[in-house]
C-alpha cells in the first residue's frame, strides 16, 4: 500500500503561482502512474494532470494545459505539481492518487478517470482570489 499526503496550497492572487507536493510513503513501482484531480464546492472531481513516476508520459486537462506542470522526483518518492497563470476557477481542494493499474497494462495510456485511481491523498486546498 501506498500513503500519498498533499502540501502547498493556499491563497494567491490571479495571474499568480503554486507549487503543490505530493509525498508518498510505502511501496511504489516506476511502472505507477500517478494524477492529481481537483474538487471545487458542488462540483464533482475533475482530472487535471497524470504522469508515470519514470515521468516518461504526461497528460493534462485541457483546462490546464498549458499553465500547469507536473513531475516527479524519484530520490524524494514525490510528486509536483506546478501551478502557473492561475486563474480563479482553478479554486478547488486539490488531491494526488495512484492508477490502480501499473501504466503498461493500460496499454501504455494514461486515466483521467478518478475510478482509476486509489489510495487518495486528504487534499490541499487552492484558493485564487480575482
Amino acid at each position: 500500500q501506498v500513503q500519498l499526503v498533499e502540501s502547498g496550497g493556499g491563497l494567491v492572487q490571479a495571474g499568480g503561482s503554486l507549487r503543490l507536493s505530493c509525498a508518498a510513503s510505502g511501496r511504489t513501482f516506476s511502472g505507477d502512474a500517478m494524477g492529481w484531480f481537483r474538487q471545487a464546492p458542488g462540483k464533482e472531481r475533475e482530472f487535471v494532470a497524470a504522469i508515470t513516476w519514470r515521468a516518461d508520459s504526461t497528460y493534462y486537462s485541457d483546462s490546464v494545459k498549458g499553465r500547469f506542470t507536473i513531475s516527479t522526483d524519484n530520490a524524494k518518492n514525490t510528486m509536483y505539481l506546478q501551478m502557473n497563470s492561475l486563474k480563479p476557477e482553478d479554486t478547488a481542494i486539490y488531491y494526488c492518487a495512484r492508477d490502480r493499474q501499473i501504466y503498461y497494462r493500460r496499454g501504455n495510456r494514461l486515466s483521467s478517470r478518478p475510478a482509476d485511481y486509489e489510495s487518495w491523498g486528504q487534499g490541499t486546498q487552492v484558493t485564487v482570489s480575482s
